[in-house]
């Protein structure tokens, strides 16, 4: 098997995550991979119901978002995910959902504060928000990466969109975008009660690099 095919296969399978955690509604939400050693992505097509999204489905691309391989129009988010690979080269995967709590923190307009361990864990701070863009170009690409150069976290709640997540995979950018939705609700529901008290920096600092650097096999 090439190694597009296994990027294809994995894709594939990732997306089907997202149904199960209940990030995505409809044809809404993409998940991308790059290609190792190659300016080329692996990404879903557009419009098409999760349940016909096989490896054979899913489209390649250049990081312009050109398509290079594949009988389907990329996805509508292509010039966003190529942005981020073109300029945060240590991005392998990226994710973008409307997951409902995630979502409605991106409505709001309002970062989620580092109120967990499990924020900062994953996180290393609390979840920023980026900048309203529509979409069909690049501008929600620069959004993403002008927001998330200047913070640790893997997530950002783009204004009025909804969230995107990056990491050293597409697995990775997955587990994010999972956990991320979590920590909405939880905090969501936390507000409910009162308004929570952030975990202070140092400690921030100490439960990220653990979870970074020591927790797991």
């Amino acid at each position: 098997m090439s190694v597009l095919d296994d990027l294809r296969r994995t894709v594939s399978d990732l997306h089907r995550e997202l149904v199960r955690y209940e990030l995505v509604i409809w044809t809404a939400g993409n998940v991308s991979a790059r290609v190792p050693d190659r300016d080329l992505m692996v990404i879903k097509p557009s419009g098409v119901s999760y349940d016909e999204l096989g490896p054979e489905a899913m489209v390649v691309t250049d990081l312009h978002g050109t398509l290079v391989e594949g009988d389907l129009a990329p996805s509508s988010d292509t010039a966003a995910h190529a942005y981020v690979y073109r300029h945060m080269p240590e991005v392998g995967g990226v994710v973008h959902t409307h997951s409902p709590y995630a979502t409605a923190w991106a409505a709001r307009g309002e970062p989620i504060p580092c109120v967990l361990t499990m924020i900062a864990d994953e996180f290393g701070g609390e979840i920023p928000v980026g900048p309203f863009a529509l979409i069909g170009d690049d501008s929600i690409g620069r959004g993403i990466v002008e927001t998330l150069r200047t913070s640790r976290s893997g997530a950002v709640l783009m204004r009025n969109h909804g969230p995107f997540t990056v990491g050293k995979d597409a697995r990775a950018a997955v587990k994010a975008a999972v956990m991320l939705e979590d920590v909405a609700r939880t905090v969501h529901f936390a507000h409910q009660l009162g308004r929570p008290d952030p975990i202070e920096q140092h400690h921030v600092d100490r439960l990220h690099a653990r979870y970074q650097n020591v927790y797991g096999q």
